[in-house]
Parts: structure tokens; C-alpha cells; sequence
């Protein structure tokens, strides 16, 4: 495994947060996405922790899904100084902070308001201490997203446009626009960089990019070839990754969240089960029991659903 340079640092942080990367220079830090909004104070701790009294000067985000930007206000109010970069498509959004443009509202999840200082346009760089980051454009599980490649080390900041064991849910889809063709494209973009270091957004760091960018290509073509696949692959996702912040929650309330979120709404249509909603939704709980995500139990007050 080829490792990572001193000046580079990644904590790992599971499904809820996405990974952060800090970037250590003379003239100070910069972090590279912040993980999810009740994660805020362990990303405040590990930053101080790692930073050592160097000072934080610049926060980056891939994109803005809110496992990616969701510390971005904590971050903001403990550095006063620090400057924030964002990718330019969704920038309009943030100004005014329009929730129905930006994804927070249609996955009924929690990102607190942010500002931005200036845009990573795709086809530029931007130069940390001894680095110098190409920002290439990764459109398809997002489109706004973006690649950050160092070329002398040959490291990829991949977000999730590249897994080691996949990538992440292609929201264009779920919203009836087509993205699978973009995702493939991404991944083409990818083996052309030719990385040897890949830190993705969610995962570890990983060094088999040939095996890596294989099971991608495979989970696509599984997904071009039955786009249910793919419903039912973001339906599970979406709901295991809000269990991951609830941590336990009453199954009414569960029903009632799911009722009222627009995405499910239009994975429930996608998936073509021929289902009412409800059983619709019962259905994905037994699938996350099946493969070990949740756990149901029997409690006075009604079913709690549990992430475990």
C-alpha cells in the first residue's frame, strides 16, 4: 500500500460523515469536506486535535450533499479567518439559502446555513503549501460535484464519484433526470488521471484504482440494465443513513418522516413494487433486518426501529 505523505491526513469517518481530509502547509491547514451536522463537534475535536495549534485557513467541500458540508458552519464559527470553497453550481442556492434547490429539503436531512468565500470552477487549480489541486468536474452522483487530483503524487480526492466497493446513489436519477451516462464518463475521467492514491468520500484509502473502478462499472451496468435496481439500492441507502442519525426512532414517527420527505416519494414511484407506500416502507425496513443494518423491537410505547 503506498501511503500518504505527512503533509496529508484522513479521518475516516463511516456513512453518516463523509471522510475529511486535512491538508497541513506553513501558512496554515485546509480541510476538505466536514462530515454531517451531528457530527460537528467530533469534526471541531479531531481538526484541533490534528491541527496542533497551526491555524485553519481554508475549507473545501467536493460537493454539497450534507455528509460533505454539514460541519461547515461549526468549522466557520470556531475559525472566524477561514475561507470556504465550494463548487460553482449550486452557489446561487447557498447565497440566498434556498432549501428547495439544494438537497437538504428533498432528503429531509440537516445541514445549518453556510457562507462560501469563492468557487472551485472545474478546469482550474488551486495551490495549498507545496500542493497543487486540478479540480476536474464529476458529474453523476452529483451534478455539481468535483474531483481534487495532486499530479505529482498521483493522489485522488474522489468524493463519491468512486468507492473502493462502488460509488455513491445517483440522486439525478431519482429526480427523472438521466445520470447513469455521467457516471460512466466520471469513471472514464478517473482511469485517465491514472491515481495511485485514492482517498474517496466514504471508505479508506485505497491503492487498487484497476479493481476499484471494475466493481464500479459493474454496479453501473447492473443499474443502466434494471433502473429499479438502482431505486431500491438509494431507497435503502437514504433510509439506513437517517437511522444512523436518529440512532432509534418509534416506527410511526419512522412513517410519518418517510411521508413527508420528497425523495421517498419518488423512489417509492421508481421502485414499481406495485406497493402502497406503508408496506412500501415496512418492506425496505425488513431488508435492512435481513442484511444487519436495523434491528425491530417491541417496546410499551410501540415498534422501535434501531440502527445497529
Amino acid at each position: 500500500m503506498q501511503s500518504l505523505p505527512p503533509d496529508i491526513r484522513v479521518f475516516e469517518r463511516g456513512w453518516l460523515s463523509a471522510n475529511n481530509i486535512l491538508l497541513h502547509s506553513e501558512d496554515g491547514a485546509a480541510l476538505v469536506d466536514s462530515g454531517y451536522a451531528t457530527h460537528a463537534e467530533q469534526t471541531l475535536a479531531l481538526v484541533d486535535n490534528a491541527l496542533a495549534g497551526q491555524t485553519l485557513k481554508l475549507l473545501v467541500n467536493t460537493h454539497l450533499h450534507s455528509d460533505h458540508c454539514g460541519g461547515n458552519a461549526a468549522l466557520q464559527a470556531r475559525y472566524p479567518a477561514l475561507r470556504t470553497l465550494i463548487p460553482p453550481g449550486e452557489a446561487p442556492a447557498v447565497k440566498v439559502w434556498d432549501e428547495d434547490r439544494l438537497s437538504y429539503k428533498l432528503t429531509g436531512q440537516t445541514c445549518p446555513r453556510f457562507g462560501f468565500d469563492a468557487l472551485l470552477q472545474p478546469g482550474s487549480e488551486f495551490r495549498h503549501g507545496q500542493r497543487c489541486w486540478q479540480v476536474h468536474a464529476a458529474p453523476g452522483h452529483d451534478p455539481h460535484s468535483v474531483l481534487l487530483f495532486e499530479p505529482a503524487l498521483r493522489l485522488l480526492i474522489s468524493a463519491d464519484a468512486l468507492w473502493q466497493n462502488g460509488f455513491g446513489v445517483v440522486f439525478p436519477e431519482i429526480e427523472g433526470v438521466r445520470a447513469f451516462e455521467a457516471v460512466g464518463a466520471t469513471l472514464d475521467l478517473i482511469e485517465s488521471l491514472q491515481p495511485q492514491i485514492v482517498i474517496p468520500g466514504h471508505g479508506p484509502v485505497f491503492n487498487d484504482v484497476g479493481s476499484a473502478l471494475s466493481v464500479a462499472r459493474r454496479r453501473l451496468q447492473q443499474f443502466v440494465d434494471d433502473p429499479t435496481r438502482h431505486a431500491r439500492y438509494a431507497a435503502k441507502a437514504l433510509l439506513k443513513f437517517k437511522l444512523l442519525e436518529w440512532q432509534q426512532i418509534k416506527l410511526d414517527d419512522l412513517h410519518r418522516w418517510s411521508a413527508q420527505t420528497p425523495i421517498f416519494g419518488l423512489l417509492h414511484q421508481a421502485n414499481q413494487t406495485g406497493l402502497v407506500f406503508s408496506t412500501w416502507v415496512e418492506k425496505l425496513l425488513e431488508d435492512l433486518q435481513q442484511s444487519g443494518a436495523a434491528s425491530m423491537q417491541e417496546e410499551p410505547s410501540g415498534t422501535i426501529v434501531i440502527n445497529r
